[in-house]
């Protein structure tokens, strides 16, 4: 079965299902599985290192022909701020107190790196079909150099403002990220998350308001919603959350524990864990000290204080303090293996379309 769509000529893929980039819960494994189904899978990069990104990417090329996609991260670096910092740990205090934590020992810094340089070299050495960004763009040089070595390029966009500013700065394709999405808000431009469009509204006005291809995502768990995109002038979807129960995903058992019992009204945007928003299934951490809290230094500085006490839940068997990422749509996954689901999208979605 094909289902020929703009992005499948643009990709060279058989199906028009994009394997979202998960950074911590997808890899090497996940993005084969995807790729050899016929979909786009998606090696997430913003959190290896350059000699982890080199071993992955050495996998996936030994092992599949097919497409891939790197992703990276395109934030702006915020600057030190130690006095924030320093407040958020002590915000913190009382839950390392309960753990037995040392709250001055805890670290700082990033933990996540924007596409630069380097990362720009690994794309040059191992040229994915497809590359894409998460919070912007790179400059106009290394965004060049990405297109020279043959990848097309693909980005998030929030809203229609977004998706028009991604197509005039040279984007083969755009993403319409709605709010039910897992993860982080691909949010570049527009700084209020309130405002934000579902993607059943944001997707028909993105395929109104540029040329290029629109890639659905947010709230994509089965065929139906597939479908629907598609109704709405998508030319293909990426599915996140839908792959997390999957085997080949990195999904650690507390988190695969939670989806299993995830409902429609028990995720949240909260910005607690990495000081960006970011949809999550709730858990004590969120609900205790956000979901948005404004003590939380600016993105990705929120990240470190937290990684000790995450450590310490998580050995004690508990994820109170890891972050559950999941979409809205979460409770209708089901644990399948990654290239059944990507095929049972596509075929289920083609004959809802027929009728």
């Amino acid at each position: 079965m094909a289902m020929n769509t703009r992005i499948s000529e643009l990709f060279g893929i058989e199906l028009p299902v994009l394997l979202a980039p998960m950074a911590g819960s997808a890899g090497s494994e996940l993005a084969i599985a995807v790729s050899a189904a016929g979909g786009l899978g998606a090696l997430p990069c913003a959190m290896l290192t350059p000699e982890k990104i080199r071993t992955e990417m050495g996998v996936i090329r030994q092992r599949t022909d097919r497409p891939v996609n790197m992703n990276f991260f395109c934030h702006v670096p915020p600057m030190p701020d130690a006095k924030r910092e320093a407040a958020w740990r002590e915000c913190l205090r009382p839950y390392y107190s309960e753990f037995g934590i040392d709250p001055d020992a805890a670290p700082a810094g990033a933990g996540r790196n924007p596409f630069n340089e380097e990362s720009c070299a690994i794309v040059e050495e191992f040229r994915p079909e497809v590359v894409s960004f998460h919070f912007g763009l790179p400059d106009a040089l290394l965004m060049q150099r990405v297109r020279d070595a043959g990848a097309k390029i693909i980005a998030s966009a929030t809203t229609v403002a977004e998706a028009r500013f991604l197509e005039e700065n040279g984007c083969d394709a755009i993403i319409a990220q709605g709010v039910e999405a897992g993860g982080h808000r691909g949010v570049f431009l527009e700084p209020d998350i309130a405002t934000q469009p579902g993607t059943l509204a944001l997707v028909p006005q993105v395929v109104d308001a540029v040329s290029v291809p629109v890639i659905a995502a947010g709230g994509i768990s089965d065929g139906r919603a597939v479908a629907a995109c598609f109704v709405l002038g998508a030319s293909a979807v990426q599915v996140g959350t839908a792959y997390l129960q999957s085997p080949e995903a990195l999904t650690s058992q507390g988190h695969r524990d939670a989806l299993a019992l995830a409902r429609d009204d028990r995720t949240v945007l909260t910005n607690v864990f990495t000081g960006r928003p970011a949809r999550g299934l709730l858990n004590r951490f969120v609900s205790e000290v956000g979901p948005m809290s404004d003590k939380a230094p600016a993105f990705p500085l929120a990240t470190a204080a937290v990684g000790p006490l995450r450590a310490a839940a998580e050995k004690a068997g508990v994820s109170d303090f890891s972050p559950l990422w999941a979409g809205q749509a979460a409770a209708l996954a089901a644990p399948i293996p990654a290239g059944e689901l990507t095929v049972k999208l596509a075929r289920d979605a083609e004959k809802l379309l027929r009728g």
